[in-house]
């Protein structure tokens, strides 16, 4: 997080390969860990940092120390670390364009603000220094009381205290990083403001909660893994059949969805338990997956992609692997709620396990996650368990992607859940960020609960219901509109494969017997890759 300040770099001195280059270092012994001031030429200008037993605090602080004792010039990339004068502070906003001024007022022996100024450095409209308790005018200035202590300077002239939850580090770092206006910066190398596409951009963003969820998320996504991701291939056949089976038979033993969805998933479920064929062609699965409108119990997935809480700045950012990582979590936390603990503790884990596998349309993501599943998934010992291990492994996938070209940057990655959602998830150990896992239970629990998804933006339901008003969830009292026309029949289009952003229209008839269309065109779709694990220049793990 703290370049390009500090770059971090590792060699395993026990590797053979490596014996000529450890000894030019003169490393005799493991660990050892050595500084290169900026500007360093030669091996041996290494200063080496002695305490083999330190903790990550310790390594922070002794980083920041060595920074400080740069002899020649400072080191170019690296933010002031020594404390702001009142001057400094009186007259920042005449010498800068930043829009904001965090002030973290400390003991002289604290590194407190100094970190949270590196923590920062990636991120562009703010500045951070820090004041130590000794400098009265501006302590008395801001009525500061105790010490470490974070106010926030405007542009304006206005001030407030930094609104969090404890008092340290990584409390601060996350709030910054939250203000109106605060990006990362240039460093993402791929992305330029040339680059970007006027039509790329969401000129009219849609309202959303961050501790809400969005039935219109959860549908579009459910739309997109059925009838794109997993309608792709020409036919499913053997495991990959099998793994599409068992992802609906999932879906309809625990995905809380609207009674016209759960029909459809439900009517979806045994027509693909009584197909017996070893083969199934994607013309006829397509068929199958179509709405039926005219039921008495309407069947009705709806095409409209709308994307809520995963709507990214971009058309290109979060969207669909957001959706699915929604739906996952909401299937962990229904499966605990919903069966005794120890039984079938991997039955949700297994089935997103095998989607990804075999429709996942990111070939590295797909592997990726494989490879997490592989080193740690079997130890799952209960269905609480397969909660926190989704949770975990999302935030290591959000800690790899952070600052990478698929970040949004209105929406940087950040562990989840943050501390302004879930303030007793947070604690610090040692200066160093942990987190409370029996809060993190009871938060997940609860977030994604059926109660918490709201049907704002979706797509209204098939049949004439009682009108409803916006902002209500899933299973509340209320009225809906009446739908005032009929849907026109859902058309497949040659070589218009859909995508979200190009939503088809729904039919008003399900066929009993399908047919098969030898005319049919089978044109792969192309799938915008979100959330891929492409190089980044900057990996950073937030709030770590």
């Amino acid at each position: 997080e703290w370049r390009p300040a500090v770059i971090l770099a590792a060699i395993d001195c026990a590797d053979e390969d490596n014996q000529q280059v450890c000894s030019d270092f003169g490393i005799t012994g493991f660990p050892t860990m050595k500084f290169f001031r900026a500007f360093s030429k030669k091996p041996e200008d290494g200063i080496r940092i002695t305490n083999p037993s330190a903790t990550v605090e310790d390594l922070r602080h002794a980083i920041i120390t060595n920074l400080e004792q740069s002899q020649d010039a400072w080191p170019p990339a690296c933010p002031p670390l020594e404390p702001a004068s009142a001057e400094e502070v009186r007259t920042f906003f005449q010498r800068n364009k930043d829009q904001y001024l965090a002030l973290i007022f400390e003991k002289s022996n604290s590194f407190v603000g100094r970190e949270v100024a590196l923590d920062m450095l990636q991120y562009e409209n703010i500045a951070v220094r820090r004041v130590l308790s000794s400098e009265e005018e501006l302590v008395q200035k801001f009525g500061v009381t105790s010490f470490p202590s974070g106010y926030l300077l405007l542009r304006n002239g206005s001030f407030s205290r930094l609104p969090v939850h404890i008092e340290a580090r990584s409390f601060y770092t996350y709030y910054l990083r939250t203000l109106t206006g605060i990006t990362r910066g240039s460093y993402k190398l791929n992305a330029t403001a040339s680059s970007l596409n006027d039509s790329d951009r969401v000129s009219h963003p849609l309202r959303a909660d961050r501790s809400k969820l969005y039935m219109a998320d959860l549908e579009s996504a459910l739309h997109y893994s059925l009838r794109v991701e997993a309608a792709r291939p020409s036919s499913l056949s053997g495991a990959q059949l099998a793994a599409f089976k068992c992802y609906v038979a999932t879906l309809v033993k625990y995905f809380p969805g609207r009674p016209c969805v759960q029909t459809y998933l439900q009517t979806l479920d045994a027509w693909l338990r009584n197909w017996t064929e070893p083969e199934l062609p994607r013309t006829v699965l397509k068929e199958a997956m179509k709405n039926n409108r005219d039921a008495s119990h309407p069947s009705v997935l709806p095409t409209n992609v709308t994307w809520v809480g995963c709507q990214g700045s971009e058309r290109h950012f979060r969207g669909y692997p957001c959706g699915l990582w929604t739906i996952f979590h909401l299937l962990t936390v229904q499966a605990a709620q919903n069966g005794p603990d120890k039984e079938l503790p991997l039955e949700v884990l297994s089935t997103m396990r095998c989607y990804v596998r075999h429709f996942f349309g990111c070939q590295e993501c797909a592997e990726h996650f494989e490879a997490m599943a592989a080193r740690s998934m079997d130890k799952v010992a209960s269905r609480e368990e397969a909660i926190l291990w989704l949770w975990s492994h999302h935030n290591e996938v959000n800690a790899r992607l952070a600052g990478g070209d698929t970040e949004d940057p209105k929406f940087p990655k950040l562990q989840w859940p943050p501390p302004d959602l879930c303030p007793q998830c947070h604690k610090e150990e040692r200066g160093v960020h942990a987190w409370e896992e029996p809060a993190v239970v009871t938060f997940l629990k609860a977030h994604f609960s059926p109660t918490n998804i709201y049907m704002d933006y979706a797509e209204p339901d098939p049949i004439p219901v009682a009108r409803e008003g916006t902002g209500t969830r899933l299973g509340a009292e209320g009225s809906r509109e009446e739908r005032g026309r009929g849907e026109e029949e859902e058309k497949e289009t040659e070589g218009e494969p859909r995508v979200p952003g190009h939503p088809g229209s729904p039919e008003p008839r399900r066929p009993s017997i399908v047919r098969l269309n030898a005319k049919l065109r089978e044109g792969g779709e192309d799938i915008v890759d979100l959330d891929s694990f492409s190089e980044q220049h900057f990996k950073s793990q937030a709030l770590r």
